[in-house]
């Protein structure tokens, strides 16, 4: 999440400095480009790999602070997120057998953190958006405690206004309000870097604008969030919703988000970025001022831009142009974020070879990009996989609409070996996480491939918590076994699941798929549901959505024994008013107690006033009878 050392001072005054230092910095930067200082000929590559923290139930642990400190490893820092960690890996030569040095120094870290993590009940998860997250986990007691968070935050939340509207629709559709940027606690990555020179920025930040949707298409690891199947890679929707700080006027007049594919090629420099980022996107962090770049120039030292990295860090393009100083040489980077995290560490590793590949190779091979595809189609291009995943077509070079899978084992592969024989990468690393990639294409297996199909798979009797534990628990099983993922078998339901884990909150306990009517429909309609979905309990809401009443199968009886034919009979005239209701974080067993307390056979739950579930007595006699069987079983 960038730099952590953040100003909270608000005035103007502290503001108007700290963008004269950004706009000094860019100043030096433009000195820099100008004068060669950043033609660095070492072709260096890097990483940064984003996990989740879970519990014994597969849930996120919220215990980033106690491991960061039990591990005491200075690669590992804080996410947004109490259960996410980030670890940035250690630059490399891109040569000889760096990707599997990566590969080793990713498995040594997570290492470090699981052993860490032991001691405070928690395990590691690699998946782009963990299927287990809900609702009650966007909560500000979840937020790690920092002063970049909690300032981006109320900066975001201040600039967009109090509602923010999460839409995505996939297999399922997904339409939330949240007041917060929370919901980004949901997005893990893993950062690939590639340093490039100055002078060749544009046309290999170009390139990697193409490149980036057959790569995702064969990485796609994020299908599931708070229960819905959505995008192949729901982290592209879900980031832009997520930090969105546009008001209404500014949606309004199509302004673009923070996070984005971008709007157009680049022509000459990467200060074309820089500068626009600048002149579009209002400062929103700002830090101690420390130096002065131009200063620093002038007397031979090379300047970190610490003001313009700050910014730089709030703006969220899939492929960033990053500027960095290693050994005291300054350089330029691109780092493509927008790879998931997981699902296996090879597999990350394989997604690097993939694309450093092809980075190297298609500018060599085919020149400047802009001669051979529109931005539009590259755009589009990238949206489309993000949505199918190597089920879907790209419009690639010669302007032919081709399925991903087949683009990529008849003509990208052949090129990503190239690029990195050209680099003299090992010719057995080529080939194992080349092969990976191959292996995936033909079988169009991916890791979200493998969620939707594991959870189609399985009972859909079974409570959704429950079918989301059991595929979260074979994520991380497949995981530390070290089978890649079109290796994985189909995730399965045991009958010794460890089931009751799941039933610790309403939450994780109630029905969602809800059946309800209004007060001035007719008697009739919900008689009929009763009878067709085999229910004893229809709540009523109004057109807003909020619970105004419920009805019982025992009102229906009453109304047949009281009322005369003749009469029309509506809702509102047999439901109960002001039911007794209970909060989705509420205990399992306080709405158990409070059902028992209350002898009523039906409890909404309500959040903000709008139902959001409903549990019944018969779901507990369901868990009751699994109790009692495992009771008499031992």
């Amino acid at each position: 999440m960038g730099e952590k050392q953040v100003s909270t001072q608000v005035d103007e005054g502290h503001m108007r400095s700290f963008t004269k230092a950004v706009l000094n910095d860019l100043h030096a930067l433009e000195k820099m480009l100008e004068s060669g200082h950043l033609e660095d000929p070492v072709r260096r590559i890097g990483a940064e790999q984003e996990m989740f923290l879970v519990d014994s139930a597969m849930r996120p642990a919220p215990v980033a602070m106690e491991i960061l400190k039990a591990a005491d490893d200075k690669r590992l820092t804080t996410e947004l997120g109490l259960f996410n960690l980030e670890a940035n890996l250690t630059p490399l030569t891109f040569t000889g057998n760096c990707l599997s040095t990566l590969e080793n120094e990713i498995n040594e870290t997570m290492g470090v953190v699981r052993n860490s993590a032991k001691n405070f009940g928690a395990d590691v998860v690699l998946c782009g958006i963990l299927p287990t997250l809900q609702k009650s986990d966007y909560v500000k007691e979840n937020l790690t405690p920092e002063p970049r968070y909690f300032e981006m935050n109320r900066v975001l939340t201040e600039l967009h206004g109090k509602e923010r509207i999460v839409h995505i629709k996939g297999l399922d559709e997904l339409n939330i309000r949240v007041t917060d940027t929370y919901i980004e606690f949901s997005n893990t990555s893993y950062q690939v870097h590639l340093q490039v020179k100055g002078s060749e920025f544009a046309q290999m930040y170009n390139w990697s604008q193409v490149i980036s949707a057959p790569v995702l298409a064969s990485a796609v690891n994020s299908s599931i969030l708070l229960g819905h199947r959505l995008w192949h890679e729901s982290r592209i929707a879900l980031f832009q919703h997520a930090t969105d700080e546009r008001s209404a006027a500014h949606r309004a007049r199509s302004r673009p988000p923070r996070v984005s594919f971008g709007d157009d090629w680049l022509d000459k420099s990467v200060l074309e970025i820089f500068h626009e980022d600048v002149a579009r996107f209002r400062i929103i962090l700002t830090r101690e001022l420390e130096e002065d770049a131009i200063g620093l120039l002038k007397s031979g030292k090379v300047p970190n831009l610490n003001a313009w990295r700050m910014h730089n860090g709030t703006v969220w393009r899939w492929n960033r142009a990053c500027y960095g100083v290693l050994e005291n040489s300054p350089s330029l980077r691109i780092e493509a974020r927008f790879l998931p995290s997981g699902p296996t560490v090879a597999d990350e590793i394989a997604n690097s070879a993939f694309f450093l590949g092809l980075m190297i190779a298609l500018p060599e091979e085919f020149g400047d990009v802009r001669d051979k595809i529109s931005f539009d189609d590259a755009a589009t291009n990238f949206f489309s996989v993000a949505r199918y995943g190597l089920k879907s077509q790209i419009v690639w070079l010669d302007g032919s609409s081709v399925r991903t899978s087949r683009l990529i084992l008849e003509q990208l592969l052949p090129l990503a070996r190239q690029g990195l024989r050209s680099m003299k990468i090992d010719e057995a690393e080529i080939d194992r996480y080349l092969g990976i990639i191959e292996d995936r294409a033909k079988a169009e297996k991916t890791g979200a491939q493998w969620m939707i199909d594991s959870l189609a798979n399985m009972d859909k009797k079974v409570k959704l918590s429950v079918r989301l534990k059991t595929l979260t628990a074979a994520m991380k099983e497949n995981q530390e076994s070290g089978k890649t993922v079109e290796k994985w078998e189909t995730a399965a339901l045991a009958e010794d699941i460890d089931w009751i884990d799941n039933y610790r909150t309403v939450e994780q306990f109630m029905a969602t798929d809800l059946f309800t009517v209004r007060p001035e429909d007719v008697v009739d309609l919900a008689a009929s549901l009763m009878n067709w979905r085999h229910v004893r309990h229809v709540p009523v809401e109004d057109v807003k959505g909020n619970l105004v009443g419920i009805v019982s199968h025992r009102d229906l009886l009453e109304l047949l024994v009281t009322s005369k034919p003749e009469n029309e009979t509506v809702i509102r005239d047999v439901m109960k008013k002001d039911p007794i209701t209970i909060t989705p974080e509420s205990s399992s067993l306080d709405a158990l107690l409070l059902m028992r307390e209350k002898n009523i056979g039906c409890l909404p739950v309500v959040k903000g006033g709008k139902l959001v579930g409903l549990i019944t007595a018969h779901d507990f006699l369901e868990v009751s009878t699994r109790l009692l069987e495992e009771r008499l079983q031992t």
